[in-house]
């Protein structure tokens, strides 16, 4: 098992090619991913929102400037 002082000695590209092969290994295998219940929970409500029509939808260029 990597040790977390070896992670500190891997340069910056590194780190982040380690980060996108945990992140793709993971995604293989979503199910086994557990989702916290406050997930659903923020999910359910955005759901309902949409569902008595007050939800918003935004464009990508109009979500970059809200962002900003």
């Amino acid at each position: 098992m990597i040790q977390a002082a070896e992670i500190e000695q891997m340069s910056l590209e590194e780190r982040l090619q380690a980060l996108e092969l945990l992140w793709a290994s993971l995604a293989r295998t979503p199910d086994a991913v557990p989702s916290p219940d406050w997930h659903g929970e923020v999910l359910a409500t955005r759901l309902a929102k949409i569902e008595r029509g007050e939800g918003k939808f935004f464009t990508i260029p109009q979500l970059k400037e809200r962002l900003q």
